[in-house]
Formats: structure tokens, sequence, C-alpha cells
């Protein structure tokens, strides 16, 4: 008798069939807009399908290794990484992933859009990436600091255009040195001091959590002698690079910088993360040394959760998309998997999910591009606690999410050699990066009661609630109740809130607030996508936020129609 083997699941082209990534580029783009990005977005769908796959696996075979001494006993500090991870690298150069947003010419094309373009190239590219998303990421995070006005000149033209190269040979990324052992999330604990001397400033100090290693630079904050604050300092990682590598080198470390492990984590095994030294490092401040150091570290911080936001929407998606192949192929009590009530109402829920990330992730992006762009106040404004918000809501999301599309796989989502398992290792990453799910929520109180940051988003909600409303229907009619109703919750909550931010009562419920003004923040966005969909005879996007509001803000059970909305939800067919 012959072995049974179930066929892997295969993928189809990654833009192409994406209904969700393609409809929401039409409304954000335009359609003239999506005609212009198309080009790049199927030239990177292709190629994520072929060789960024076959490079996303040869570096997860092959983690990088730390080789702290040469033959010789010379100490090196150099890590070695698998040539997938270089492919990765130049692929990311080559599609523009960080520079796309700094070119004067696309601009000119897409304007404050921009933005979402470079939002769908990640999203096509993150999940074939073994990671490298990260140092894309930080470099773009670092190439917005950059950029900011009050940054010396010299320091912006020596970086910037390297950060922002398309040029596999000249482009670099950044890493980012903020964790600390003893303070972790709380850089006020940190202890990276700044002396500055007749040849500029040098930080001493230990950096705990250093991911992307390997990058040509990093930003650091560092407490200036004298002064209260931390500020961020520009600090080059190569000999070539520093004004004391003179005589060593270019790929030595640069003097002062030493690597004393890369870490054993739980995932993202790809990418190279280490503990690092610094005595008397060479760097330089980015923007004048001052205790509001930190407001400007926040640009940085806002791209990179957005990054996050990206990550994790992208996640989502490929993981539906798998569990999705993998149930057509796979048959059980006499049919095939994607044929069972349960297990399509499973999936059907994931959808909604997946798309609600998305939704709060484009669209931090699309608001990032009003403000870079256009400097709109109003965009700015909501884009205070937008980009929190997105980044803490997704990354749960992406862990839960992950931990179904596993058990959608049965015993073969636990199974390493399938790669199924790294969907959940790599997602437990993405609450914790650039915040943890506690820390963002703790910015609420603050932002609500300094600044009213909640009102942009508390106002959409109530837009998105009215033009349910008047549209009615099937989805919208019950979601414009339920949208009613939270946008009423929210705001006397909102209100005990500002009246005693420093309560422990409001402390201890940071969290809850937090996520559930993520939720009502994407359902009004799920809305306003439905309306743009509805213009164009398709309820499916209303079937997504209906079912989105039901689910996670009127805790309804949904499973009926999510396994009755299958092929529109998860197939993305049209729904009439």
């Amino acid at each position: 008798m012959d072995r049974y083997v179930q066929t892997y699941p295969d993928l189809p082209d990654l833009y192409a069939a994406d209904t969700v990534l393609r409809t929401w580029l039409d409304r954000l783009l335009g359609d003239d807009g999506h005609a212009a990005a198309r080009g790049r977005l199927t030239e990177l769908a292709a190629d994520a399908h072929g060789p960024l796959r076959a490079a996303h696996h040869d570096a997860e075979n092959h983690p990088p290794v730390l080789r702290r001494y040469d033959a010789f006993g010379a100490r090196i500090d150099r890590i070695e990484a698998a040539p997938g991870w270089d492919t990765l690298r130049a692929a990311a150069a080559r599609h523009a992933l960080v520079a796309l947003p700094y070119q004067a010419q696309a601009r000119a094309v897409w304007g404050a859009a921009t933005r979402v373009v470079q939002y769908g190239l990640l999203y096509l590219y993150g999940p074939e990436s073994a990671t490298f998303n990260c140092p894309v990421a930080m470099a773009d995070g670092a190439s917005a600091l950059l950029s900011h006005p009050d940054t010396d000149p010299a320091l912006r033209e020596a970086w910037l255009p390297r950060l922002t190269a398309t040029d596999p040979d000249v482009a670099v990324t950044s890493g980012q040195w903020m964790t600390e052992a003893q303070g972790g999330s709380d850089i006020s604990g940190s202890t990276t001091v700044a002396a500055r001397g007749a040849d500029g400033w040098r930080l001493t100090g230990e950096k705990w959590f250093c991911s992307a290693a390997d990058s040509a630079m990093a930003v650091a904050l560092a407490r200036p002698d004298g002064m209260d604050g931390l500020t961020p300092f520009l600090v080059p990682r190569y000999a070539a690079d520093s004004p004391l590598g003179a005589g060593l080198a270019p790929d030595a470390p640069a003097p002062g910088v030493r690597v004393h492990r890369l870490k054993d984590k739980l995932g993202t095994r790809a990418l190279p993360t280490a503990e690092i030294g610094l005595d008397s490092a060479y760097a330089v401040p980015v923007g004048e040394p001052s205790p509001h150091g930190v407001a400007r570290m926040m640009t940085l911080l806002r791209v990179a959760r957005l990054h996050n936001a990206a990550a994790s929407a992208a996640g989502m998606r490929r993981g539906l998309w798998l569990a999705r192949a993998y149930a057509a192929g796979r048959h059980v009590f006499g049919a095939p998997l994607a044929a069972q009530p349960l297990h399509r109402a499973t999936l059907g829920r994931l959808a909604v999910h997946a798309e609600a990330a998305h939704a709060l992730a484009v669209h931090g992006f699309s608001l990032l591009g009003r403000v870079e762009v256009d400097g709109d106040e109003d965009a700015a404004a909501e884009l205070r606690l937008a980009a929190t918000l997105a980044k803490l809501a997704t990354g749960k999301l992406a862990v839960s999410s992950a931990a179904e599309y596993v058990e959608c796989f049965g015993g073969a989502g636990y199974v390493e050699d399938t790669g199924v398992p790294r969907l959940i290792r790599d997602a437990q990453v993405l609450p914790i990066w650039e915040g943890t799910t506690n820390v963002l929520s703790l910015d609420l109180p603050r932002a609500i009661a300094g600044r009213g940051a909640h009102r942009p988003l508390l106002a959409r909600v109530a837009a998105a609630a009215d033009a349910a409303r008047q549209t009615g229907g099937r989805w919208l009619g019950p979601a414009a109740q339920t949208l009613t109703t939270a946008h009423a919750e929210l705001s006397a909550a909102a209100d005990k809130v500002g009246t005693d931010p420093s309560a422990r009562t409001v402390l201890a419920g940071a969290r809850g607030l937090a996520i559930r003004l993520a939720d009502a923040y994407a359902g009004a966005l799920l809305v306003e996508q439905a309306g743009h969909q509805l213009d164009r005879g398709d309820s499916r996007a209303a079937a997504v936020a209906g079912l989105w509001c039901a689910d996670r803000l009127a805790g309804e059970d949904v499973a009926a129609d999510a396994d009755a909305a299958f092929e529109s939800l998860v197939d993305g067919a049209p729904l009439a």
C-alpha cells in the first residue's frame, strides 16, 4: 500500500490574487495612482514568489553567527549571515522599500500617497523577507529622523543618501540601540552616557537588545554629560565610517563598539540581534542635544511602529492564504476541509481580523504621508494616537491569528519542516518590538489628558456610524448601532481618564481601553472602505465591516455568517 503524502499548499500571485490589497489601493491611490504603482507591485510579487522565497528559506535555515576573532587572535566581531540574507537586503534596496517616500520623482507621481505605495510593497515583501523587514523599518525610521530640519546638514548628507539608495552596492540599513538590561522599555533608566571632547562625542554604555546588528549604523539613545534627558546619536558600526578607524580593515568594528553575543531568540532567527558594548565609541548627535531628545526620537519610533503594523497585517494575510490552500487540498470526514462549516467559519473570521489589521496599518501609512508631504495638521493630530494603536492592536491580532493558523494544519502545523511553526514564532515579537502592549497602553491616558489625542479617532468613529446608518442594509445597519454605542462608551471613558490620568483604576484599565478604542477605530476604517466598494456594486467590504463590529465590539457569535460569506471573506469573491 502506498504511503499517503499531503500536498504542500501553494500560493497564487501575491498581488493579482489579493482582492483586499488591490481594492484598498484603488481607493487610497485612485485609479491612475494604482495604475502607476502596478508595475512595481507586480515585479515585487513575482520576486517574492520565487527568488525571495528561496532566499528566505536559506536565511532561516542558516542563522547568523558571530566570529569574535580572526585566525591570529585579532578581535573582529564579524557577524556572518547566509547568502540569502544578502539577497533579501539587495532586493529591499532594488525595490525601493526604504527609498520610495524620499524620492522626489515618486512624490511627483503619488504625492502624500507615496507612503501608501510603500505599504503595498512592504505587505508583499515582509512574509518572504526572513524578517529583513526589521532593518528596513529601522532604516526608514533613521531616514525620517535625519530628514528632520534640525539635523546637522553634514550628517544628513553623509548618511541619508546611503539609507535611501536603490543600488544594493551603495544602500545601507540602520540598527536601533535603545534597550538596556536594567531598564528595558523604561528608557528613563538608561545609563549610556555621551561625553563631548575636542574631537567630538563619545558614547559609553551597554545596549542589551540591538536588532539588525550587522547594519552600517545605528541610532542610540544616550545621556549627554550635564543633562537630565536623553538624546539620539548616530553611531557608525564599522571602522570605514568612523574617524577613529584609520588603519583598520573597513569591515572591522568601529573602535569602541563590541559585540558581546548574538541573541538566541524564539523567532526572527535569521535577524542578527546582539548585545553591544560601547566604550568611548564615536557618535554624532541627531539634532542638538537637549533634555527633549526623546521627543525627537519619536519621529523614528512612529515610523517603526507603522512598519510593525504592516508586518503584522502582511503576516496575517499570508497565514490565511496558507491555511486556505491547505484546506482546499486536505480531505477530512469525507470532504475537503474547505467544505466543512466550522472550518469555513474559522477561516472567515480570521479573514475579517486580517483585513482589520490591514485597515489600521495602511491608514497609518496614509496619515504619515499626509504629514510628511502636505504638512497636514489634522493628519498629524490623528496620527499621534493612530500609530500607537495600529501597532498595539495589530501585534495582538497577529499572535492570536498565528496560533489559529498553526492549528489549522493540525500536527503538520507543529512540525518545523513544514515552515508553519515560524508563523507563530515570528508573530510573537510583534507585540514586543517598539513598545510592549502595556507600555503603549500607558501612553493612552497621557495622550488623552494632555492633548486630547483621542478626539480625531472618535470623530472618525462617529462619522462612520452616521455613514453606515445612512447606507443601512444587511451589514452596515447593525454596524451603525454598534459603532454608535462604542462611541458613547469610549467618549465617557475618555472623559473619566481626562479628569485623573494617573489614577490607579485608569492605569489598570489602560490596556482594555486601548484595545477597545483600536477596535472601534478599525471598524470605522472598514466602514469607509465598505462605502467605496458599495458604490461599485460589491458588498464584500460591508460584510467585513459588519462582522468585525459584531465580533469585536458587540461580542456576537459570527460563525454562521462567516461560513455563509466564506468565498467573499477569504477568497475575495464579490458579494451581491
